[in-house]
């Protein structure tokens, strides 16, 4: 089947569920996942948004025109903190009070260790299983984008706000107290947190079992730019990547690309 390369759809099931949109046809990857699949890339690139072929992909499937004009692509998404809406100057005002102006999620997760992070409160637990996180706990309610960047920021002087994605895709971390975590932390940020409108959660800490055979020893990355075919068994699926038995391959970062995936089956 072929078509371009998005987001994986991910379903939380006892097992997190993948699914790989190619047109019209959504293909199973926890049914592949021990096969021997053929990834071959075209050498075509569709933006995302205005459907236009570009030499180079940006900010995740897009060309440098969306990109330069998206609010969707801007640094604030990357930095909240950095919101400038009250200035007048959000690229697209609408999409910024239909995507910012929503309840957002302080949250702590385990992938690679811990780390904090923050989401869409409609995106929980998405969110967590396109990271790859193993276990992940809400532990703050705010009205906006904005402010969940602000209230992030006085954490990360205490944690990690990344993933390390080669360690993340070596296995399971170890488990972490993360109610243990959530309580030591709000003590360190008391005072800070006080000059925000926040709601403290009590919430279960979500748990996520991925569809990996075997994890690699020796994690090496497939960039389509290099090379236009990748070849293996399909070991897993953990966050945004394909675990092959040959290297792994990021999905989003390659969102846009115009793919053939085929089963390859041994001849005799």
């Amino acid at each position: 089947m072929t078509g371009t390369l998005s987001k994986m759809e991910t379903r939380h099931d006892d097992v997190v569920s993948y699914g790989l949109q190619l047109r019209e046809v959504r293909f199973d990857l926890n049914q592949a996942v021990g096969k021997d699949l053929r990834l071959t890339y075209s050498g075509n690139i569709i933006c995302e948004n205005c459907g236009k072929k570009t030499k180079k992909s940006y900010a995740e499937g897009h060309c440098y025109p969306c990109t330069m004009k998206l609010a969707s692509c801007d640094l604030c998404i990357l930095k909240p903190e950095l919101c400038h809406f009250d200035k007048g100057t959000c690229r697209e005002p609408q999409w910024g009070e239909e995507n910012c102006f929503k309840n957002h999620i302080v949250y702590l997760a385990n992938s690679s260790g811990l780390k904090v992070g923050i989401t869409r409160k409609t995106q929980v637990p998405i969110r967590w299983m396109d990271q790859g996180a193993s276990e992940a706990l809400p532990i703050l309610e705010v009205k906006n984008r904005f402010v969940s960047g602000q209230v992030e920021v006085l954490f990360k002087k205490h944690i990690n706000d990344k993933t390390d994605w080669r360690k993340m895709l070596k296995g399971e971390p170890d488990s972490i107290d993360l109610k243990e975590w959530r309580d030591k932390l709000l003590k360190e940020v008391a005072e800070d947190l006080k000059h925000f409108d926040v709601t403290v959660l009590d919430q279960e800490i979500y748990k996520f079992k991925y569809p990996v055979e075997k994890y690699p020893e020796k994690v090496n990355s497939f960039n389509l730019d290099k090379t236009n075919e990748v070849t293996g068994r399909l070991m897993g699926i953990k966050g945004q990547y394909l675990i092959f038995d040959t290297g792994v391959l990021n999905v989003r970062s390659h969102t846009g690309y115009e793919i053939t995936l085929e089963e390859i089956h041994a001849t005799t």
